[in-house]
């Protein structure tokens, strides 16, 4: 009568023990928080749709121990590790060119309260001045910032005070899309930009809210593309050509349109929230 009562508590000892054991030699879990602690300039991360698993990406300056740091990270988080070639920066230098400071950056759209216009652009453009041109000269004014967020965000707000016509409209390097509307984007969209250096490219939307670390700072929630897009470019719309529809402003991004890049958008929608805008 005992061995039956001895066999089972050494069976429930035996058992007892494999969960304990097996914890102490399995891998740690990935831990998504990880991400959150890369600050490296030259890094981008967030969700990559295509693996199903988050990815961070290096550019050509993060070398070295930075690298060796950001990739332990990325191994914590369980997270795919690639490298764009170029690096990341926001793309300083026009749809249309505007000049402010020592700048040119490009017009995102034209966007109003009420009877009152304003044309959103990047923040990291509306940083550098208070009034903005039409021209190089700087003699034909746009009109002056009323906001300005970057880093963080990467967004600005110019109210219209010259008499310069402001459609509701992309400008296509020639000709023109009409607007009609302001619109979130998805994994997969065919979208377009429109920017003063490179005209219109085009190319589909890769990811969503990912965190791009700038040497200025970081900007979060940005809309990731395969478009390419050079100094200039910046504050220039990512839009839908067909149905008229913008969804966001050219924040920043790596390579170049000649060997290709990656390019990353401030999303319209959070701008107009952000300043009580409609478009048109």
């Amino acid at each position: 009568m005992r061995r039956p009562t001895l066999l089972a508590l050494v069976l429930t000892a035996l058992l007892g023990a494999t969960p304990a054991a097996a914890r102490a030699g399995a891998a740690p879990r990935p831990d998504p928080g990880a991400l959150a602690s890369i600050r490296t300039a030259g890094t981008a991360w967030g969700h990559d749709p295509a693996t199903g698993r988050p990815a961070v990406t290096v550019d050509d300056t993060v070398r070295g121990p930075a690298l060796a740091a950001v990739r332990r990270d990325a191994a914590r988080a369980g997270a795919v590790l690639r490298h764009e070639p170029g690096r990341l920066r926001p793309l300083i230098a026009g749809g249309q060119a505007i000049y402010g400071g020592g700048g040119r950056c490009s017009l995102g759209a034209n966007v109003r309260s009420g009877s009152t216009w304003y044309f959103v652009t990047a923040g990291h453009c509306t940083n550098l001045a208070g009034t903005w041109y039409a021209d190089s000269a700087r003699t034909t004014v746009l009109g002056s910032r009323t906001g300005s967020s970057f880093p963080g965000n990467d967004y600005g707000v110019v109210r219209y005070t010259g008499t310069v016509a402001h459609p509701s409209a992309v400008y296509t390097h020639p000709g023109q899309v009409t607007v009609y509307g302001a619109g979130s984007a998805y994994v997969g969209q065919a979208v377009c930009r429109s920017g003063a250096t490179t005209g219109v490219r085009c190319g589909t939307v890769t990811g969503l809210n990912q965190t791009v670390n700038y040497a200025e700072g970081s900007v979060s929630g940005l809309i990731r593309t395969n478009i390419c897009a050079e100094p200039g470019d910046s504050g220039g719309p990512l839009y839908v050509a067909a149905t008229g529809t913008v969804l966001g402003i050219l924040s920043g991004g790596s390579g170049n349109c000649t060997s290709g890049g990656t390019s990353y958008h401030q999303p319209i929608v959070e701008i107009l929230a952000a300043y009580g805008l409609s478009i048109p």
